[in-house]
């Protein structure tokens, strides 16, 4: 309780304009919560990122996990918070939001930044490695898993040769109570652990299986996970666990080789890469994760430690500078991402014979009609706005779990006219609908099915915080 009084305390409600200029057309990339801005400290003409969320307790903790993590040397510094309105020009009305001015990462990602030497060699990986495992031992101590480490979440202080490397963004870190539940993660970087939460997680959605009291659960050693996936790429330049098929979830080959650990090193890459290199990531990429290497198992490997030259080039730069290549494997993430965002939603469906919903009694009292038409009166005020969420839950459940048996495309066709009649005013709908091909009735092109739902994801949070305020 102290930590979030703590957090709190340190949130200025002053305005960031008085002591920061934003420059709002700039952006530096983006997070899983949006994109970093650039600002300058007025008194030093400091150049530094600024991180826009919606205030709410998700973000408070988000910037609460960083703040307990962020002395560390290898995560990126946070400077100051702002809790300001802000109005963005798509919007009708300032919101609550929380500023975060963070040091400035100039350096890059860790996959662009190797893809810049010409010569990145088996001991730089290693140095890279030590840094990494270093900012995560810090979390670990704190028992906060990251649960999204990923290269897009590594940046290199500056351009320098001896530059730090930082992890960054706590968007979907949790302290790990054991109760880890809700699947993390990007699909090259998944841990077997996970995959199984995930799969009992949709079970029980889905009420395959009852509820257990002690339902599996994932923690900490799926950073480890990440991290030796991380050390292959970095090495190779490719991920150890591959699909040939491009998928928006996890394909089932895919989802076998991490289930069962299947990898190899094969001989044009690996020949001349180290037997203790190959050591650690065999030990990272363990299926059971008590026999997976802890943080202390990493800092004290050879391979962190070892005083021989390791000055062997590796393959990865020449890899990593083919852009298509990097872009496959982060358009993957992005995919992902915004499953796990979905997931976060944590979408029931309850039988229609315990609901309290008063307008889905009625419509049980009243029975099935063709053309049900009374959920359409617009008189029906505050009631009539719960409908309006609903109808937008609804289309988030045929996203992600429709139901068998049915033409999936005519019904998400169906559950979106129905939320669109009533959410015609929300702009956000419909700015996102009209990328597409939404012509009011119907989806004239097939549908990303995942987009949608993040789309109509904001959509609800935009309503419900209108009505909370």
């Amino acid at each position: 309780m102290s930590e979030d009084n703590n957090a709190d305390k340190f949130i200025k409600e002053s305005s960031i304009l008085e002591e920061y200029n934003i420059n709002w057309t700039q952006k530096l990339g983006a997070g899983i919560s949006g994109p970093v801005r650039v600002c300058v400290k007025k008194s030093t003409q400091e150049r530094l990122a600024l991180k826009i969320l919606i205030d709410r307790p998700k973000a408070r903790n988000e910037v609460r996990l960083h703040m307990m993590c962020a002395s560390h040397p290898n995560i990126v510094q946070i400077l100051e918070v702002y809790a300001n309105s802000v109005q963005f020009p798509h919007e009708s009305s300032p919101r609550a939001r929380l500023l975060i001015v963070m040091e400035m990462m100039e350096g890059g990602e860790l996959f662009h930044r190797i893809s810049q030497h010409r010569h990145f060699t088996e001991k730089m990986a290693s140095q890279v490695t030590k840094q990494i495992a270093q900012a995560l031992e810090h979390c670990h101590s704190l028992n906060i898993a990251h649960r999204d480490l990923k290269p897009e979440n590594l940046l290199f202080k500056d351009n320098s040769l001896d530059a730090p490397v930082k992890l960054c963004d706590f968007g979907f870190a949790k302290i790990d109570q054991g109760d880890l539940m809700t699947p993390q993660f990007t699909p090259y970087y998944v841990a077997p652990q996970v995959l199984e939460a995930q799969r009992r997680h949709q079970k029980e959605k889905s009420g395959i299986i009852p509820t257990s009291p002690t339902p599996y659960t994932y923690n900490k050693s799926c950073d480890l996970w990440s991290l030796g996936v991380i050390i292959y790429v970095m090495l190779c330049g490719y991920p150890p666990f591959y699909s040939k098929h491009h998928s928006r979830t996890i394909p089932k080959d895919m989802r076998k080789k991490i289930m069962t650990g299947s990898f190899d090193f094969p001989e044009d890459e690996w020949s001349q890469i180290s037997e203790m290199a190959k050591d650690i990531v065999r030990k990272l990429l363990k299926v059971k994760p008590e026999e997976r290497l802890t943080i202390e198992g990493v800092l004290a490997h050879p391979w962190l430690n070892c005083t021989e030259a390791l000055d062997n080039v590796l393959p990865s730069a020449q890899m990593m500078m083919d852009k298509a290549v990097v872009a496959g494997i982060q358009q993957a993430h992005a995919e992902q991402l915004a499953n796990m965002r979905i997931q976060d939603l944590n979408v029931s469906l309850k039988p229609l014979s315990s609901v309290n919903n008063p307008i889905l009694r009625k419509r049980k009292l009243l029975g099935p009609k063709p053309n049900d038409g009374f959920l359409n009166d617009p008189e029906n005020g505050a009631e009539d706005s719960n409908v309006a969420v609903e109808k937008l839950r609804d289309v988030i459940a045929q996203c992600i779990l429709p139901q068998a048996g049915e033409n999936e495309d005519e019904k998400l066709n169906e559950v979106m006219y129905e939320a669109w009649r009533f959410n015609r005013d929300c702009k956000l709908l419909r700015d996102g609908l009209q990328g597409m091909s939404w012509d009011g009735r119907a989806f004239s092109d097939k549908v990303d099915r995942l987009k949608l739902a993040e789309i109509v994801k904001q959509a609800i949070e935009e309503k419900t915080n209108l009505e909370d305020s």
